[in-house]
């Protein structure tokens, strides 16, 4: 199976990259949903996450991380850091730019840029405590042709966090914790019932 799978990326890297990071990318938003209202399930927001996922995300990914290996190839220490480096620092805010303006274009909303302006510092500096660690996995150690693969399963866990953020959170880490672990879930575990 594993060795099928890796001919598949080989012959359509494309292909399978995008659609592998866009389906992971939708399935962060089911998660989300999935865990904050099971009982409605808002399958317009997932296609929405979809679309920004498979027409941006996972095509921008793709070529940037071409774009990178051409630009400071290998995996030497330097070449990772100078790959790490360029990549937090315009990836990174693209990318989190796109899905805030995006998501809330495909929702109609008036102010397209409402979510980005009161998240968006907060989401990257997030993704700072998150982000530098799985890429400099995938610098050092993913080959090139699975690096897209690599970062769509990193992207899933992501996902969940944005659509968190974008609906009832502020981008914050604590928030998300907050929402994973309530505390009175928390106490109540520990106390046991009474």
């Amino acid at each position: 199976m594993r060795t099928a799978f890796l001919r598949h990326v080989r012959r359509f890297p494309w292909v399978t990259n995008v659609t592998l990071y866009g389906g992971l990318f939708a399935g962060g938003d089911f998660v989300h949903q999935w865990f904050s209202h099971r009982e409605q399930l808002d399958w317009r927001h997932t296609r929405n996450v979809a679309v920004v996922a498979f027409s941006f995300h996972g095509n921008f990914n793709f070529f940037w991380m071409r774009f990178l290996e051409r630009r400071f190839p290998g995996n030497s220490a330097g070449m990772v850091m100078r790959k790490l480096l360029l990549d937090q620092t315009t990836a990174a805010p693209l990318a989190t730019s796109v899905f805030y303006t995006g998501v809330s274009f495909l929702e109609g909303k008036d102010d397209i840029t409402e979510d980005w302006r009161e998240k968006f510092l907060n989401t990257y500096k997030t993704g700072l405590m998150f982000w530098p660690f799985m890429q400099f996995l995938n610098f050092a150690l993913v080959p090139l042709y699975v690096r897209t693969t690599f970062t769509g399963c990193c992207a899933f866990v992501w996902a969940i966090f944005l659509c968190f953020s974008r609906q009832s959170g502020d981008g914050t880490a604590g928030a998300a914790l907050a929402w994973l672990f309530p505390p009175e879930e928390k106490f109540h575990y520990l106390t046991g019932p009474c």
